[in-house]
């Protein structure tokens, strides 16, 4: 038998980071027949693999997994390789392209060598929802679509809004809530996580269990966390995300480029400091020193504790000190009179292309001569030297100028 907290620490624990809770009184009771049977909950999360990548807006979920897993509880890790074929809707304004069987299973692999850096590799059940769904017969889809309506889909805000737009809404898409929600059917699920945009699919769960006679689930949702520019939600489309497999002194730098308000919230959502702390160190600690410490848990959670201590060594000797490598690569850029900075990452090979360079600007990863710049029109006088960085690698540029 399980050796649980007292309920009282564990809601605390697990309400830490989250959005809405369906229904908190469902989850005390879940808790306390745990707590007296010596019986692990079933936690579960759905993860469709639809990128090789994970970013940190990826981790606040699983994060939260890892608090049931802290506590005792059965943590099931679901991948998604069925549902990946047919495409999340939520929150999409389109049709999600479908991926083939063998793009999903090849970031699948991917997928579980970044989870075990939060999940523990010996205690999570992992499980492919293939499983179940290669098992199903046309007629148990059948009998599975006949138990909603078209109305209530609609009800979802996305397919609603697509539906008020008079964009298409294709027929396998109305199939994903029921997949996700079967799915919890199968695992038998007591709790289902989720971000706040998957609140339909993670609902229609508690409703095909109970249709099928299963206590139904408590489902829990987690914020979607802004990016590095404080506005949008965390993304590596829109060129503010922190990807985890990024290298230490990348991640460092741009942890310490977000607001200080934004800090608190990644405290809350990014790491296992507990609310109590958190406010202490909002009362008694510096922003500034406060900020290196996340940095260095962040760090130290998907690299090692010696790379965040390196990562800090190396950021304060380039930004703090004023310092820089003893080895920098001196190159020469041909423009006349002055250049837009977007333009000269590129000339200086310290961007792939107008867009990559765009991207790394508003990820605040570029400095001219020590300072962040994130504007790509700024005008760059073509005279004289100028340093540039972008993560760890810097160059010192001369220009050659251009004559009419």
């Amino acid at each position: 038998m399980a050796n649980f907290a007292p309920v009282e620490e564990q809601l605390t624990y697990i309400k830490k980071g989250s959005a809405e809770i369906i229904r908190e009184a469902e989850l005390r009771a879940k808790l306390e027949k745990s707590l007296a049977s010596g019986t692990p909950l079933r936690v579960k999360a759905g993860f469709d693999p639809t990128a090789p990548d994970l970013h940190l807006g990826h981790t606040v979920l699983l994060r939260k997994l890892k608090h049931f897993q802290d506590l005792g509880h059965t943590v099931i890790f679901l991948v998604g390789d069925f549902t990946g074929m047919i495409g999340d809707p939520s929150g999409r304004s389109a049709t999600r392209p479908p991926l083939s069987p063998e793009e999903i299973m090849r970031n699948a692999k991917t997928y579980m060598a970044q989870v075990y850096k939060i999940l523990s590799s010996k205690t999570t059940e992992v499980r492919f929802n293939s499983e179940w769904f290669d098992k199903m017969k046309s007629a148990d889809w059948i009998r599975l679509a006949a138990k909603f309506t078209v109305s209530q889909m609609l009800e979802r805000e996305d397919f609603h809004k697509r539906f008020q737009e008079e964009k298409p809404i294709a027929m396998h898409e109305l199939l994903y809530p029921l997949a996700q929600g079967y799915d919890s059917v199968a695992l038998k699920a007591d709790v289902e996580l989720g971000g706040t945009d998957q609140k339909f699919n993670l609902l229609m769960g508690r409703e095909l269990q109970r249709s099928f006679g299963q206590e139904s689930q408590v489902v829990l949702t987690t914020p979607i966390i802004e990016g590095l520019d404080g506005v949008q939600k965390m993304s590596k489309s829109l060129g503010n995300a922190i990807g985890i497999q990024e290298a230490p002194l990348e991640m460092y730098g741009k942890l310490m480029s977000i607001s200080d308000e934004m800090m608190w919230r990644y405290y809350e959502l990014l790491t296992d400091v507990q609310v109590a702390e958190i406010e202490k160190l909002k009362l008694e600690s510096h922003p500034m020193e406060s900020k290196k410490d996340l940095a260095r848990r962040v760090i130290s959670d998907f690299h090692s504790a010696e790379a965040a201590a390196k990562a800090a060594e190396d950021w304060a000797k380039q930004f703090q000190k004023g310092g820089v490598p003893d080895e920098v690569e001196e190159v020469e850029v041909e423009a006349a009179g002055s250049i837009k900075l977007d333009k000269l990452l590129v000339k200086a090979k310290l961007a792939e292309s107008g867009s990559d360079a765009v991207r790394k600007l508003k990820q605040k990863s570029v400095r001219v001569n020590g300072e962040v710049v994130s504007d790509p029109t700024t005008s760059i006088p073509a005279s004289g030297q100028v340093t540039l960085q972008v993560g760890r690698k810097i160059k010192k540029v001369s220009f050659v100028v251009l004559r009419g």
